[in-house]
């Protein structure tokens, strides 16, 4: 499932307890905490409003750790986590570079508007580059305004090659 984000607009003061780091599939901690904040994600409107199967819970952090082309970020205030940030790297045959896709961004309700998100997404751009990527590529749904603002003031732009063609409309396809 393609999700969109769920971030806070970055009106506010950075929260100092709050740290972020790359996740460590190894770790049951970071794996708890992914799992927690995902289904915390899925469960708000903006995530689709309904929990993670009882499969995702159980095998999520193993199937990403069986893929290196795989990251994901998390934000803790203190033992707690507040964050998350999952990435899947691609690749650009324009550029003929990888790409990364920040296929997730979610800060639980209690964290919003703190600027979580936007430490979270320099975090992940920092790996991104580490790994020569080229550009970082999201998607985020059309009521979504505070992530809207929070990735346009970030940098990210509606996606495009030539203006008379217009923008790139973002599709799925369910194949099971």
């Amino acid at each position: 499932m393609t999700t969109t984000a769920t971030a806070a607009s970055g009106d506010s003061p950075a929260v100092s307890s709050v740290y972020v780091c790359r996740a460590d599939y190894a770790n049951p901690i970071h794996g708890a905490a992914l799992v927690h904040v995902l289904d915390a994600y899925a469960q708000d409107p903006m995530g689709g409003a309904h929990p993670l199967s009882d499969f995702a819970k159980t095998n999520l952090v193993a199937s990403l750790a069986a893929r290196p082309q795989a990251y994901s970020v998390l934000a803790f205030d203190g033992e707690k986590p507040v964050g998350l940030v999952n990435c899947i790297e691609g690749f650009s045959t324009f550029a003929c570079r990888p790409l990364v896709n920040v296929h997730d961004v979610a800060v639980v309700a209690s964290h919003r508007g703190q600027r979580v998100a936007e430490k979270m997404l320099a975090k992940a751009e920092a790996l991104a580059i580490a790994r020569g990527a080229c550009k970082l590529t999201l998607e985020v749904l059309q009521g979504n305004v505070g992530a809207d603002r929070l990735y346009r003031r970030l940098g990210f732009a509606n996606y495009e090659l030539d203006p008379t063609m217009g923008q790139a409309q973002f599709m799925q396809k369910w194949l099971d």
